[in-house]
């Protein structure tokens, strides 16, 4: 295999590591607005996710200690979310915010408060992190020409965070249009009177909707601190809260769609420190500062609603009296 094709598989297989997070946090956003509440709070649930999980873990030297940690604490984020604007109909614009500015004070007076690092927490080995897992049979299919390098390079090689990840993705389709909880769920973000009508709590499903969504984002959050890194570090979620929620509104509220969003974000992060000093026909060679700032400049665009036009729910951001 040539060195470009080599050097353009490891972009892939970064790809899927950078991507990692927001799959989650993607589908976390998809149930919880398909439901029918904005949830802007995706950034400040993967924030303490990580914080939870690192510190758990660094305290007892088991990952997955922390990884179910962080879940608790993400869902609890979603339940403080939910209780404000399904049970007492706040905005839900405003209280997604006041989480991610609860979550970013919170991590760090805790952290300073438990470790003395400036908010950070100590680094994490062994036990405490989740580590690269080799598939069975990489030795097997390495005498394979080309295939054998995208196994070993592209296929294997990562954390079981990311394998969950990807699994997410078609369990999220599978739940959302063959199950009855999925059919009810799309319902209510469309026509909560009509769910309302047939007998079923419309608060019920919001709540499991946002549980679902708290679930995914302590996953992500795990995967920050305990796998793609090795300890917390303050506002180490670096807005992919927002980028998730842009995916989640370019690919139109679908697993599968919002999954090319995010692994076009998670590409162009990946081919940043690889595409510098690179000269490109014509256009010359690209500044890393623009590079850098394109997936946040891309979220912008799609926020706005320049790159296609989104259709959420009907029902979205629209607390449901009953």
């Amino acid at each position: 295999m040539s060195d470009f094709w080599m050097q353009l598989l490891l972009t892939f297989d970064a790809t899927l590591r950078v991507a990692t997070p927001l799959m989650l946090c993607a589908m976390a956003g998809i149930f919880s607005e398909r439901s029918g509440v904005v949830d802007i709070s995706l950034e400040g649930k993967l924030l303490t996710g990580a914080f939870v999980a690192a510190a758990v873990a660094s305290l007892t030297g088991s990952a997955w200690l922390g990884l179910f940690a962080a879940i608790a604490a993400s869902m609890t984020m979603s339940m403080i979310h939910g209780f404000a604007t399904i049970t007492h109909k706040g905005d839900q614009v405003v209280s997604g915010v006041a989480i991610n500015l609860l979550a970013s004070g919170i991590t760090v007076i805790t952290g300073i408060a438990l470790f003395h690092r400036g908010g950070q927490t100590p680094s994490l080995f062994g036990d405490a992190r989740f580590h690269k897992i080799e598939l069975p049979l990489v030795e097997t299919f390495d005498a394979i020409p080309v295939f054998g390098t995208i196994y070993r390079e592209l296929i294997s090689g990562h954390s079981i965070l990311t394998y969950i990840a990807l699994l997410a993705v078609p369990m999220a389709s599978l739940v959302l249009y063959r199950t009855r909880f999925g059919l009810r769920l799309r319902a209510v973000g469309e026509v909560p009177e009509a769910v309302d009508s047939a007998g079923i709590s419309v608060t019920w499903l919001r709540y499991r909707a946002l549980l679902v969504g708290g679930a995914l984002c302590g996953i992500a959050g795990a995967y920050l601190s305990t796998s793609h890194g090795a300890n917390f570090v303050r506002e180490m979620s670096a807005g992919k809260g927002y980028i998730a929620l842009a995916a989640v509104i370019f690919g139109n509220w679908r697993p599968l769609r919002a999954l090319m969003a995010c692994l076009l974000f998670g590409f162009l992060d990946a081919a940043t420190p690889r595409l510098q000093g690179v000269e490109f026909p014509v256009i010359g060679e690209i500044p890393s500062e623009l590079m850098l700032a394109a997936p946040y400049i891309i979220t912008v665009l799609l926020l706005a609603g320049f790159i296609g036009k989104p259709t959420p729910p009907a029902a979205i951001g629209q607390p449901y009296d009953k």
